[in-house]
């Protein structure tokens, strides 16, 4: 489980943060929380070099920087701005679009918009680390519109999300949510790898792909979803799958697909987090601090 926060309220941020020395400070506790820790020789002491913002190890002479390594990296965006579009995003359950993002901080479209990406790359990489365990639900939609949507079901060229959704107690505890192509065993058979813990019991419909699941020593259910004998079956993946188009509708106004992932992303990160609303800023500033950088043309490749 995560680190427990304390919620955050507006008053307590602007006194918090209020200096590029404060963030710094912060981010530092975080990636080192026991202490700093040389990347290069695992030495713990260092000299400071506040006029450069570096750590310099006492034992090898490395000099590191507490945004190295994180989607802070080689930033040119001062760190309070990066404080205060983690704090809006937090504090916003609609999400915010690079145009919101941008007008608020003051800052360009395309600063906003690379931005939200790193922030979004880093939710992904924090909810990777998790298994989906107990009752898991498993069940494939379609996204967006374009050529061919005018086709029903698998037809479709509509791009193709895989949902999972563990559930626990009558509710789902975890969501997770994959932009594929195709929808065959390999793809589900990468997916099962990545995401699920050890003989759980997953339920899907009859699609032959989901086949695959019981090789990798799984209790799986195939049922159509539509079964009158079965109302509950599958029924919170298709609450998900609604809540993220609603999602992605009401702030975004339909995503294409070559970014569709990185929303997803978001909005697994959000909902896996629903009972800690309050406490939000602090884990996203706790998952950029521990997530590998990524550059601009990375992001756009």
């Amino acid at each position: 489980m995560e680190k427990t926060f304390q919620e955050m309220s507006l008053r307590q941020f602007q006194r918090r943060f209020r200096t590029e020395a404060d963030c710094r400070k912060y981010l530092f506790k975080l990636r080192w929380p026991g202490g700093f820790l040389c990347p290069v020789c695992g030495h713990n002491e260092f000299y400071d070099l506040p006029k450069r913002n570096l750590c310099q190890c006492k034992a090898c002479g490395r000099q590191t920087s507490v945004t190295a390594g994180t989607v802070m990296h080689r930033t040119r965006t001062p760190l309070r701005t990066w404080f205060w579009a983690l704090f809006l995003l937090a504090h916003d359950k609609r999400g915010l679009s690079a145009l919101q993002l941008s007008k608020k901080l003051e800052v360009s479209y395309y600063v906003a918009w690379t931005m939200l990406h790193k922030i979004r790359r880093a939710m992904a990489q924090r909810d990777a680390i998790y298994d989906l365990k107990g009752m898991i639900e498993m069940y494939d939609a379609f996204f967006g519109s374009g050529a061919g949507s005018d086709k029903r079901g698998r037809g479709t060229r509509r791009t193709k999300v895989v949902v999972e959704a563990s559930t626990q107690e009558k509710a789902v505890k975890f969501a997770r949510m994959h932009v594929l192509e195709p929808l065959d065993q390999k793809t589900v058979h990468q997916i099962i790898q990545e995401d699920v813990a050890p003989k759980q019991t997953i339920k899907t419909d009859g699609w032959w792909a989901y086949d695959v699941i019981a090789t990798h020593g799984h209790h799986h259910i195939p049922k159509s979803y539509l079964d009158p004998k079965d109302e509950q079956h599958l029924r919170w993946v298709h609450i998900l799958i609604s809540n993220a188009k609603a999602f992605l509708l009401g702030t975004f106004h339909g995503i294409g697909k070559k970014h569709l992932q990185s929303y997803l992303d978001e909005f697994c990160y959000r909902f896996n987090r629903r009972a800690w609303e309050g406490q939000i800023f602090d884990h996203l500033v706790a998952a950029c601090a521990h997530s590998n950088g990524i550059t601009f043309s990375e992001l756009t490749q």
